[in-house]
């Protein structure tokens, strides 16, 4: 996974709440686990925010992101979750899933991509449709 940004933003609360995950999962389940990896890599090379300080255009634990598939032109929108939320119907995407851990901390207009089974996928952050420390500090 790389992006054309060299850094992705993730706020503290959620830096937390995503190692305890890690810790948990890994404890559960230790067998090689791929998703967990790629997430514990995203985290390593995030920079770290205040969450009233995070720009409201990155996405975050439970940000609502519309994004493009750079080669077929498909939009999807998802909800960044953690396992316990996830459900494709709705678009509540885990943060294990190599979607969600890829998209965690890219702001609009950043690119990024994932190996998946045939290849890779390339996305764009199109827009934020919600972001709860945006929500919070608007007082909505």
């Amino acid at each position: 996974m790389h992006s054309s940004r060299s850094s992705i933003q993730i706020t503290s609360h959620d830096k937390r709440l995503l190692e305890e995950l890690l810790a948990e999962t890994e404890a559960l389940r230790p067998e090689s686990r791929t998703d967990l990896k790629a997430l514990a890599e995203e985290l390593k090379r995030a920079v770290v925010v205040p969450p009233d300080q995070v720009p409201n255009d990155v996405i975050t634990m439970h940000s609502r992101a519309e994004l493009v598939d750079l080669d077929t032109g498909e939009t999807v929108v998802y909800t960044l979750v953690f396992p316990s939320q996830a459900n494709i119907e709705t678009g509540n995407i885990s943060v294990l899933a190599p979607v969600g851990a890829a998209m965690l901390g890219y702001r609009v207009n950043d690119e990024f991509e994932w190996q998946v089974p045939d290849g890779v996928r390339r996305m764009r952050v199109k827009q934020i449709h919600y972001q709860p420390e945006a929500a919070a500090m608007s007082g909505r």
